[in-house]
């Protein structure tokens, strides 16, 4: 997994940096094949807005914008976004593949 962390207008410190790539690593518990994740935190006229883009191999890219006047509620804010949208694909991937038709033959006999 391919991991891009900016920032422009905003000073990054290494402890809001390992927080951002904790989460990251966190995402993989859903068993998505997550290839690249994209963090770009920019200084907005009324606070600091964070975008997380991350591309999923055979599916559309999550793309969660979220805005706030601290980084740090706006950073959880949008782990938080990331998570739960992560988590409804992975249950959707889950519930789509079911049991096999073969499964199905030997049940009934």
């Amino acid at each position: 997994m391919n991991v891009q962390i900016h920032a422009k207008d905003v000073t990054l410190h290494a402890n809001t940096r390992s927080h951002i790539e904790v989460a990251i690593e966190a995402f993989k518990k859903y068993s998505l094949d997550i290839t690249t994740v994209n963090v770009n935190l920019k200084k907005e006229k009324n606070g600091v807005s964070v975008e997380f883009d991350i591309h999923i191999a055979h599916a559309q890219p999550v793309v969660i914008n979220q805005g706030d006047e601290d980084l740090d509620t706006a950073i959880d804010l949008a782990i938080d976004r990331a998570t739960k949208a992560l988590r409804r694909l992975h249950d959707k991937v889950i519930s789509h593949q079911g049991a096999s038709i073969k499964d199905m033959e030997t049940a009934e006999v």
